[in-house]
């Protein structure tokens, strides 16, 4: 019989529910998901049919404001099994990813499912790594790779343990302790320390709730844990006070802005007032440094908010990133580290608010 590849309806609900129950016996998808991925975007949700019976189907997630994809779930009933459908469906899935500007395909599998493992082999899928204790059943998953948009290959990456973020407010925090870690293995990031570094960096207030972490601030903290250390800042003004509406609040966040840019005078830390172009950051990234980096999040969430992330490495297409903070229930740890953000569109992510604040702190090995 043919097999169609086609995209997913809410007529295939029902089937597709009860492929589901057939091919997993824990980690299902339930009909309330199948239904939100039909209908959302930033996925592919793509089925095999035979004579209009579905009989497998993969979906495949597009990570907001970057270039990468995910395998989220691929299943092919057993009585299909051998037939070819799951290339088929993995095929069409990277063609469908490829089409919606994504440069990698990334995905787990079970150690144990060797079948699944020589299918991705074969498709050119190498493995990148491992996760612990993935499943529901507390089995491990291997994790692979593959580059579905050839270009010239000459990735350089940085061994950065990845942190999540243990509050709403500390990405600052989380993101300088992946950096210092990364840099001095000696380091160990505690969810203490992840407190204190967000208690001497502080801006106090934001636009609403607790404020974020000043580019000076967590430079300071930095050198006061003995790394060298170095900040860009296009602005010379209050940093972030125009978020600020009451005018008292705005008085502390300008009096603790000009308490770290004094302190950072005393303690000779070098603040470069323009912006740091990619060029500076891959060339700090090849002398050994790891840059922390302010982005706006409203290419990935629509909430314009800021937000640091880590440079995890680079190469001739794409600046790679750690992001301390997965979004619930969309995004897993894996989706959040070495993210792919091509280089034309980094340009956008890395300016926050109507000025355009484009910062970054730069660590070294003390």
């Amino acid at each position: 019989m043919s097999i169609l590849i086609r995209p997913a309806l809410l007529t295939d609900l029902d089937q597709l529910v009860l492929l589901e129950k057939t091919c997993f016996d824990s980690d299902h998808l339930s009909r309330r998901s199948f239904k939100h991925w039909i209908s959302t975007e930033h996925r592919a949700l793509l089925v095999a049919e035979q004579e209009k019976v579905i009989s497998g189907y993969v979906l495949i997630i597009y990570h907001p404001g970057t270039r990468l994809a995910r395998v989220y779930s691929l299943a092919v009933a057993p009585s299909q099994r051998g037939a070819g459908i799951a290339k088929l469906l993995m095929s069409a899935g990277e063609q469908a990813a490829n089409e919606a500007g994504r440069l990698y395909l990334r995905l787990e599998v079970s150690v144990d499912n060797t079948a699944a493992i020589k299918l991705y082999q074969s498709l050119g899928y190498q493995k990148f790594g491992i996760y612990r204790d993935y499943y529901q059943d507390h089995k491990d998953a291997l994790r692979y790779q593959k580059r579905i948009r050839r270009y010239r290959d000459t990735l350089q990456h940085r061994s950065v343990h990845w942190l999540r973020q243990t509050t709403p407010f500390t990405c600052g925090p989380a993101s300088l302790m992946m950096a210092m870690h990364g840099l001095n293995r000696a380091y160990q990031p505690s969810k203490e320390e992840e407190i204190n570094l967000w208690r001497e960096a502080t801006t106090i207030f934001m636009t609403s709730g607790h404020g974020g972490c000043h580019p000076i601030g967590l430079a300071l903290a930095a050198k006061r844990r003995h790394f060298a250390v170095e900040v860009w800042v296009n602005q010379t003004g209050t940093l972030f006070i125009d978020g600020v509406r009451n005018e008292e609040k705005k008085q502390v966040v300008e009096l603790v802005d000009n308490c770290f840019k004094r302190e950072a005078e005393e303690q000779g830390i070098k603040i470069h007032y323009a912006n740091i172009s990619q060029n500076d950051l891959i060339g700090a990234f090849k002398s050994g440094a790891i840059p922390l980096i302010l982005i706006s999040t409203f290419r990935m969430d629509r909430k314009k908010a800021p937000h640091w992330v880590v440079m995890s490495g680079f190469d001739d297409d794409c600046l790679y990133m750690h992001d301390p903070d997965p979004e619930e229930g969309r995004q897993s740890e894996l989706d959040c580290q070495f993210i792919p953000i091509a280089c034309e569109d980094f340009e956008k992510m890395s300016s926050f608010g109507k000025n355009r604040l484009r910062t970054a702190v730069i660590l070294w090995p003390g």
